[in-house]
């Protein structure tokens, strides 16, 4: 008979843990031992699937057992066995991180289901990580590029979020990606083997946008000529991103309120009930509690929203981020446009880590793939950058000379000359140093620090 997985059985009692070994060894394959030592010597060499522990060990304790069980490389599932039958002691089992508890004697059919149940949540939850492991690496937070503060706080938020059925409110200005956020949190949760459906609110008329979102029956309205399935109804299982949220009228916020706390809706001129299980997230580049205070957004719609707020940082607020963003894309321009690779030159690498950026993200991937095409040269240089781009260079451009005049200067070693002229002109002044690169003090630290910088010209 297949072996379904591997149990250790632990009780001080041998006549009770190898009477557990006969009665479940035909179906699985069982390990006993009397003592937590003789558990974990066991654990260590061969890990168990199932630790099955006696509450009462001699004078040990079955609970230490399953903190120190559950430390390890591969912990098993823990179940709880006891006489002491008792809910304190079931309550304190399951905070310690058992799985389950049962009670002496030992009903062996109700461990057997309890012991599969067990092993299939927990096969289940280990598909489901190594799943969202390999759509991080593939197309999650990898299409996200930032190692600022602003950026690792909008990861960690992702992650955190991103298991549970809350809903989202993601704010930000336009260009700042909001939609790659929103992709991002679907893609590492459990509906990513489902649909992402995006709708942008502004770009429909109300009564447009209420058929987009719900769908409409035959004969709903002029030009209806046949049933229309809605982004609500598309989504189910899965994820429905609203883009520009701020711009819906109040009659559709009444209908979007209640497909997201009744999960029901009916299509334009239906009276059927349609059930719906979407994750919803919102984005807008509006400032929805002012929109509220001001009465042009209901306000339990907005509290729906906003069970979690991610900000999207613009990128002015995040320069250091613009190195990594701007190889990124240089790479990508160069592949899309069947250009050769090209690198910025000093004086370019300067000038976009220092223009203000207003259309953030977006803007920057727009300049670089401008520059790739205008781009005739070895390197990257001013003049190949837009015009909005080149006016905005402030009277830092100059802090970069060009040190290696035959080689490759990347834009790290860019940064680094910034860095260090920045501090030179301001006499060692890390904070006005910091004001003149566009940066926070703090930021600076962190840069000289990821740059290696551990001795500057000037302290």
């Amino acid at each position: 008979m297949a072996r379904r997985g591997t149990l250790l059985i632990v009780d001080d009692e041998k006549n009770t843990r190898d009477g557990l070994r006969v009665a479940l060894e035909d179906e699985f394959e069982v390990y006993v031992a009397g003592d937590i030592s003789g558990a974990l010597s066991i654990m260590e060499t061969d890990p168990a699937d199932v630790l099955i522990t006696d509450l009462r060990l001699g004078g040990e304790d079955g609970m230490a057992l399953i903190e120190k069980a559950l430390k390890l490389p591969k912990p098993p599932v823990c179940i709880m066995m006891t006489a002491y039958g008792s809910v304190d002691t079931a309550v304190e089992a399951m905070r310690r991180g058992a799985y389950d508890f049962v009670t002496k004697p030992v009903n062996i059919d109700r461990l057997e289901l309890l012991i599969q149940r067990a092993l299939r949540e927990r096969d289940t939850r280990k598909e489901n990580e190594e799943l969202r492991q390999q759509v991080e690496k593939r197309s999650g937070l990898e299409n996200m590029i930032g190692q600022s503060s602003p950026m690792v706080e909008v990861f960690e938020t992702i992650k955190q979020v991103a298991p549970s059925r809350a809903t989202i409110l993601i704010q930000g200005e336009t260009g700042t990606g909001k939609e790659l956020a929103a992709r991002a949190i679907h893609l590492l949760s459990p509906r990513a083997g489902k649909k992402f459906v995006t709708v942008h609110c502004k770009a429909f008329s109300s009564q447009l946008l209420e058929s987009e979102l719900f769908g409409h029956e035959r004969g709903a309205f002029t030009g209806a000529f046949e049933r229309r399935i809605g982004r609500f109804e598309q989504a189910s299982g899965g994820t429905l991103f609203l883009d520009e949220i701020g711009e819906i009228d109040e009659n559709t916020q009444v209908k979007i309120l209640r497909a997201i706390g009744e999960r029901t809706f009916e299509r334009v001129g239906g009276n059927q009930t349609i059930q719906t299980d979407v994750r919803l997230v919102a984005a807008t580049n509006k400032d929805l509690a002012k929109l509220v205070s001001e009465g042009k957004f209901r306000d339990d719609l907005y509290f729906r929203l906003n069970v979690v707020q991610i900000t999207m940082p613009p990128l002015r607020s995040r320069k250091e981020d613009i190195p990594l963003l701007a190889q990124s894309f240089l790479k990508e321009s160069a592949k899309e446009n069947g250009k050769p690779f090209r690198d910025l030159s000093p004086e370019a690498a300067a000038c976009i880590i220092h223009y203000d950026w207003p259309g953030n993200v977006r803007e920057l991937r727009a300049a670089i793939e401008h520059a790739v095409v205008m781009c005739c040269t070895p390197r990257i240089g001013v003049r190949d950058l837009p015009a909005s781009v080149r006016q905005g260079i402030p009277s830092i451009s100059p802090l970069v000379e060009e040190p290696h005049a035959s080689g490759r200067l990347n834009l790290h070693q860019t940064e680094q000359a910034l860095i260090f002229r920045a501090l030179e002109e301001c006499g060692g002044n890390r904070t006005e140093a910091a004001r003149k690169l566009g940066i926070s003090r703090r930021t600076l630290h962190r840069r000289l620090r990821d740059l290696k910088i551990t001795n500057p010209p000037i302290q």
